[in-house]
């Protein structure tokens, strides 16, 4: 029988992407889905392929001078609640949860919260006790969630980006390096990657290598221009974006990945089977890309840098060892498969419909 649900997915586009996996699976199954977001720039373009309803609810990071915001946000949720009346919300984390989950928990909506990170954010830690369940990407998560019902799915991610063909233009016989930073890019992981490929570029001669390299680089808009000036002057082919449309061929064309490791794109490399080198993001809120990067190296299939430690000669050196070791990336690549989730949208949905209000 149809139902009515709400996805809160909005803040970045790692938490806007699981949303949408799952917001696709219970329109598939004949329900009826409304997607909401914060309302952020960044949503419109990870939005682009949702043909379902949206509605902004406003909602803006937890700080002091926000107050306001999230009571009018917590307001215009409400209003939305009583007009759309569904029978359960589906909230994946950040503040943007935040406004809509007090708002369902006050008109007696049932609540599925999902965390993608292995440690919690403020946001989930906090929203959990008023929810039916908590669906986790990584099984270590619930020894944060002690006392709260918590069921391991996985990260829902876009399953399209499996399968892709290579980019046209990247000859078939060069190693392929894919930079991103995430849909917003990260302004030290460019910095970094830009001069450690110069390197690359510079010591392939000297090491008798005989691959071209290839770069394919999501800088976000703030670096586009200067890290396209560094890859011309050092004579390197590279694709860069400030944001990448076409996830899915760039992964199918990477030898390599290098990346921060938010938890989004830890599965979505995992599903497409692509090996790693992750740049944690230092100053994520209880260090929770260092666990996420953790247990993808314990898997096999990932390589970690502390970006307070890394350098750029070192992620060179990285790079330039993976060249003429291929075998280690073939290695990492099926370790990395072995830790995909590819039904872990189905699963959360599952959650969101067994728990829907009668």
């Amino acid at each position: 029988m149809s139902k009515r649900f709400i996805v809160a997915c909005g803040g970045t586009g790692g938490h806007t992407f699981p949303g949408l996996a799952v917001a696709s699976e219970l329109k598939r199954r004949g329900h009826e889905v409304a997607v909401w977001v914060s309302g952020r720039a960044i949503e419109s373009s990870v939005l682009a392929g949702w043909d379902g309803p949206v509605f902004s609810t406003g909602a803006r990071q937890l700080r002091p001078r926000h107050v306001f915001s999230l009571l009018w946000s917590r307001l215009r949720c409400g209003r939305e609640i009583k007009r759309f009346q569904p029978h359960a919300l589906l909230a994946m984390g950040s503040y943007a949860s935040l406004p809509p989950v007090l708002a369902a928990y006050a008109h007696s909506v049932p609540i599925v919260l999902h965390e993608a990170n292995t440690v919690p954010g403020r946001a989930v830690d906090w929203l959990a006790r008023y929810a039916k369940v908590v669906a986790t990407s990584f099984a270590e998560t619930s020894e944060y969630l002690r006392g709260r019902k918590v069921s391991v799915t996985g990260l829902p991610v876009r399953t399209e980006i499996a399968g892709q063909p290579r980019f046209d233009d990247v000859p078939a016989d060069a190693f392929c390096v894919f930079v991103t930073g995430g849909s917003q890019g990260a302004h030290r992981v460019n910095e970094l990657a830009s001069q450690a490929l110069t390197f690359v570029q510079r010591d392939i001669g000297k090491r008798d290598i005989k691959q071209k390299l290839y770069v394919i680089h999501q800088t976000g808009a703030a670096d586009e221009a200067s890290v396209k000036a560094k890859y011309e002057e050092a004579g390197i082919p590279a694709r860069v974006q400030a944001f990448e449309r076409e996830m899915g061929r760039a992964f199918a064309t990477a030898n390599v990945v290098v990346a921060r490791a938010g938890a989004s794109t830890c599965f979505e490399l995992a599903l497409v089977g692509k090996p790693a080198f992750f740049i944690p993001l230092p100053s994520a809120l209880r260090n929770h890309q260092h666990f996420n990067a953790l247990s993808f190296v314990k898997a096999g299939g990932a390589d970690e840098g502390l970006q307070e430690d890394l350098t750029p000669r070192a992620l060179a050196n990285y790079i330039l060892h993976k060249m003429q070791h291929p075998e280690e990336l073939a290695q990492k690549a099926a370790a990395m498969k072995l830790a995909a989730t590819p039904d872990a949208a189905a699963k959360v949905a599952d959650l969101v419909e067994h728990c829907a209000k009668k």
